[in-house]
């Protein structure tokens, strides 16, 4: 397990007690104490990097949940190692480091799989499976939505670390809605506003903490993607598509009447507090999904070619509110 912040021990404590077939051997974090703490919860030994792992430990694959920047150099790393490699979404900063990833991981002949969680989900997997079924026609329009509690960490506000939360946040949207249209995204169009940054004492230039993205699909199909960091309400993740005979909705409260949410300290919540609380099994799922193609050898059911479509299309929504126009996604990725 690379990582031992939320997401990190989020996935160690599912492969300690919820994965057949794995065995959480090490942990790694950069942060000493941090890594100490965690490997003694866990009962594993704690190394300050990966090279550190690699010379004192044995194990088969890793767990990426390291901040975005430090992605493509830790997995091709390990996968020169010889070690499958899970990431945590977003994939990389670019489509070129996405591809240095795939590469590493093809020439090595080990398994590369994307953490984009939803599609672990059984709500979000039914709802594929009726698309697919053709039982809402054709997709003609989709929305996506995903707001969370907090802000991202301090190194997510700059876009130079991160892609900002477009990235951060809203990866798991565009992957989702090019997963369910079944279609690539061909262009998009992006407006970004800062309500809450100077009150949390965010100062980065370029920070955002609400963003609206329309999207064109190959298919002809419509979208949008909305996505806001801190939403004070609790954890949300919705979507709807429209298509030519039928609508599916997908998204769950946690008590059905709602009128009006203020803020999670208020009244009864119909929603989550946080997102390992909303995909719970979700996270367990995917994790098995990994560690079942490392031992089978099999195809990832969630590859770096889904890791990368969305990186290309995070990159190209930053330049389109940046530049104030649509910009099609294709331009984004080397030819």
């Amino acid at each position: 397990m690379i990582g031992a912040g939320r997401a990190g021990l989020l996935h160690a404590q599912n492969a300690s007690r919820w994965v057949p077939g794995a065995e959480l051997a090490c942990l790694v974090d950069a942060d000493a104490s941090v890594a100490q703490r965690a490997g003694a919860e866990l009962g594993v030994a704690a190394f300050a990097s990966i090279e550190d792992a690699l010379e004192g430990a044995s194990f088969d694959g890793v767990v990426i949940t390291t901040p975005t920047f430090t992605h493509a150099q830790i997995a091709v790393l390990a996968a020169g190692a010889g070690k499958h490699v899970f990431c945590e979404k977003p994939m990389a900063l670019s489509v070129q480091e996405c591809d240095e990833m795939a590469a590493a991981a093809e020439d090595a002949g080990v398994v590369f799989q994307l953490g984009f969680v939803r599609r672990f989900q059984s709500e979000f997997v039914e709802a594929r499976r009726r698309i697919e079924a053709g039982g809402i026609g054709r997709p003609m329009v989709v929305k996506s939505l995903t707001r969370g509690p907090g802000l991202p960490p301090p190194w997510a506000h700059d876009l130079r670390r991160s892609n900002g939360m477009l990235a951060e946040v809203n990866s798991h949207d565009f992957d989702c809605v090019r997963w369910l249209v079944g279609s690539e995204i061909e262009r998009v169009y992006a407006e970004t506003a800062n309500f809450k940054g100077e009150a949390h004492g965010v100062s980065t230039p370029d920070f955002y903490d609400n963003a609206v993205v329309t999207l064109r699909f190959e298919s002809g199909a419509l979208g949008t993607i909305d996505g806001t960091c801190p939403a004070d309400y609790g954890y949300d993740a919705r979507v709807e598509i429209l298509g030519s005979e039928g609508l599916l909705v997908i998204g769950e409260n946690r008590s059905a009447p709602l009128l009006e949410i203020r803020t999670r300290a208020v009244g009864k919540i119909p929603t989550y507090s946080t997102w390992p609380q909303r995909f719970e099994w979700a996270y367990r799922e995917e994790l098995q999904s990994f560690v079942d193609a490392a031992l089978s050898g099999g195809t990832p059911a969630v590859g770096a070619a889904d890791g990368r479509a969305a990186v290309a299309a995070v990159v190209a929504a930053n330049r389109s509110w940046l530049e104030s126009r649509p910009v099609s996604v294709a331009s984004e990725v080397p030819v």
